[in-house]
C-alpha cells in the first residue's frame, strides 16, 4: 500500500509542477506584448544552446522569460537603449532540430555582448520597430546595454 501511495504522492507533486510553469506562462502573456522568442545562451557547439521562452516587451526593455523554469523573473533583459541588430539569417540544419523552419536568427550586439535570439518573421517586424524606435541619439551599441539577469 505504502508503494501506491508514494506514486499517487509523486504524481500529484508532478501534477502540481506543470501547474505552476503553465500559470506562470498565462500570467507572462496576460501583461500583454509578448512574442515567442527562443534565446542562444551556449555557443560552445554550432546550432545548439537554444532555449525557447516568451519575451515581453516593457518601455525601453525586452524581458525574457524561459518557458521551463520556476524562476518568476525574466532570464534575461535586453534594452534598446545601445542595442543594434547586426545580422539576420535563417536557421541552419542542426538548428532546425530546435528551431521552426519559419523562424529567423537575429543577432544583436551593444556595449557588453552579442545576443542571438530567434522568433517568428512576422514578429521580427515588430522587434525591429522597437529597436529602432529608441530614444534620438541612443542608436549606438556604445550606449546601449545588454543585460542579464542571473535565473
Amino acid at each position: 500500500m505504502r508503494i501506491v501511495e508514494g506514486i499517487g504522492i509523486g504524481v500529484l507533486i508532478l501534477l502540481f509542477a506543470l501547474a505552476v510553469l503553465f500559470l506562470r506562462r498565462i500570467i507572462i502573456a496576460r501583461q500583454g506584448g509578448t512574442i515567442e522568442l527562443g534565446v542562444r545562451l551556449s555557443t560552445i557547439l554550432p546550432g545548439r544552446g537554444w532555449s525557447a521562452g516568451l519575451a515581453r516587451f516593457a518601455g525601453d526593455d525586452l524581458r525574457w522569460y524561459r518557458i521551463f523554469s520556476f524562476w518568476p523573473g525574466p532570464r534575461r533583459v535586453l534594452s534598446r537603449r545601445g542595442l543594434a541588430v547586426d545580422r539576420r539569417r535563417t536557421p541552419d540544419a542542426a538548428e532546425l532540430l530546435v528551431l521552426p523552419p519559419d523562424w529567423v536568427i537575429v543577432r544583436c550586439v551593444s556595449r557588453q555582448a552579442p545576443v542571438e535570439i530567434a522568433m517568428a518573421e512576422r514578429a521580427l517586424t515588430g522587434f525591429l520597430s522597437w529597436v529602432e524606435a529608441a530614444p534620438p541619439g541612443e542608436s549606438t551599441p556604445e550606449t546601449r546595454p545588454y543585460r542579464y539577469k542571473a535565473g
